[in-house]
């Protein structure tokens, strides 16, 4: 197939970097496996941004952030091809994320907060050589210039914390509209319509251009996807492309681990101290009603068999409930067959996995449905009341309401965690099943019953 990458390396004199601007995918031969897996890589490193941002890390929190997952997840067995999977990796994505206006506006938003954190991170040569390649209109202000406005340029500086400006500094003088953030944050002197920018805030100005550069060219990619990528690749590259925007990263828990095995009689006291909201909500509306719709029983069904319910008990657990309203002849003629299909029993023997937050997220309950996320699907009413009974404080759910207010449904879930358990929890919630395991480990380690 052909690629979407290819390695540059800037050099001045002795600076040199590494950072990619993204402007050109000449071809290049790229493994099918390396396609997704180099994609699948960045997203990583993107949706932890997101998850960063979402829960209001500072500048130089996500600085750090973005610099250890740009290790972990960014670089390549072998050196020389870092470069290349860089390149590739955001070329794939841009062809994942071009497809909608939502999807656009997510992946540009994260590019640029990688690309920032990342130019910050180049020392002051290969900044230079950055903007030189960019082609930046502007020149550094000349020696006559900076003394003039040497006085002004050290007031500002003070202002913001800095010192004194010094007659080695560097300054660039542009439109002040090219540097909005700049100057809404009084962090540059402006004479004349021109902003004095130092050396050490290029990044404003840099990140402005490619962020406008990388809007405008995720347009033309999906023109491109549209009029003869998605047709032309609908064996091949399609459905990789298509699946990736709502893939999840983490572990499918379709197997418990190892010696993790729940009963009948751990049920009920689990769903109170350890089940996330979402199946906390099923549950009590499986005792409440004695039935669930199939939506609502794969959500819940799928969830017990990945914290350690086995076939058996999952069978005795339903039909105690069903046969309540059914009755236990009902219950085995339509629905003991679906139970037994979720653990691989009948059928195709497909072993079906736990639905992982996107696509608890993503589901669309009807009426009479309890299936979904309570933070996208209740009320704010509802959904206080529910926060309530899990024992979480109204400092703690005010943050939460502000999270789900922004559409930041893993957040809220990943609050409501830290509100209900007094712990934080870095990694963020991704899947009902980690929530149940993270819950367990942190009540095993206060010596309170767990399973």
């Amino acid at each position: 197939m052909h690629s979407v990458g290819t390695r540059r390396v800037y050099q001045q004199k002795d600076a040199v970097s590494t950072l990619p601007l993204y402007r050109s995918a000449p071809p290049l031969e790229v493994r099918l496996e390396d396609f997704e897996s180099f994609a699948v890589d960045r997203l990583r490193v993107l949706k932890a941004i997101s998850d960063g941002l979402s829960r209001g890390k500072k500048p130089e929190e996500m600085e750090k952030l973005v610099d250890e997952l740009r290790k972990r997840h960014m670089e390549h067995p072998k050196p020389s091809e870092a470069v290349n999977k860089d390149v590739i990796s955001h070329f794939v994505l841009r062809l994942v994320y071009c497809r909608t206006e939502d999807l656009r506006k997510w992946f540009l938003s994260m590019e640029t907060m990688l690309f920032r954190c990342r130019f910050k991170h180049e020392s002051a040569e290969a900044q230079r050589a950055l903007m030189a390649d960019l082609d930046l209109p502007y020149k550094a202000v000349n020696t006559a210039e900076f003394e003039s406005v040497k006085d002004k340029l050290s007031q500002v500086a003070r202002s913001i914390g800095q010192p004194p400006t010094t007659a080695d500094a560097i300054f660039y003088k542009v439109p002040f509209e090219e540097v909005p953030e700049l100057v809404a944050g009084r962090k540059v002197y402006i004479h004349q319509g021109n902003a004095y920018v130092a050396m050490n805030q290029v990044v404003s100005l840099v990140v402005t251009q490619f962020r406008s550069f990388l809007s405008k060219a995720l347009i033309l990619t999906n023109r491109k996807w549209t009029s003869s990528i998605k047709e032309q690749e609908k064996d091949r590259l399609t459905p990789i492309v298509e699946e990736l925007s709502t893939s999840y990263l983490g572990p499918d828990y379709s197997q418990p681990r190892e010696s993790a095995e729940i009963s009948l009689k751990d049920i009920d006291h689990l769903s109170k101290s350890s089940f996330p909201l979402c199946m906390r909500h099923l549950y009590e509306k499986l005792k409440e009603d004695h039935h669930l719709k199939h939506g609502g029983r794969m959500q819940l069904g799928l969830f017990l068999k990945g914290v350690g319910l086995k076939l058996d008990d999952a069978l005795a657990f339903w039909r105690a409930e069903f046969s309540q309203k059914v009755g236990t002849e009902r219950f085995d003629k339509e629905y003991a067959y679906n139970i037994r299909h979720n653990y691989g029993r009948e059928g195709k023997r497909t072993d079906y996995t736990p639905f992982s937050c996107q696509k608890v997220i993503s589901s669309t309950p009807g009426v009479g449905d309890h299936h979904g996320c309570p933070f996208r699907h209740f009320s704010e009413e509802n959904l206080r009341a529910a926060l309530g009974r899990m024992g979480v404080g109204n400092r703690g759910m005010d943050d939460i309401i502000d999270k789900v207010r922004n559409r930041h449904y893993q957040v809220a879930c990943t609050l409501t965690f830290e509100a209900v358990h007094g712990s934080t929890c870095d990694a963020g919630i991704n899947h009902p099943n980690q929530y149940f395991i993270d819950s367990q480990k942190i009540l095993q380690s206060k010596n309170q019953p767990t399973m």
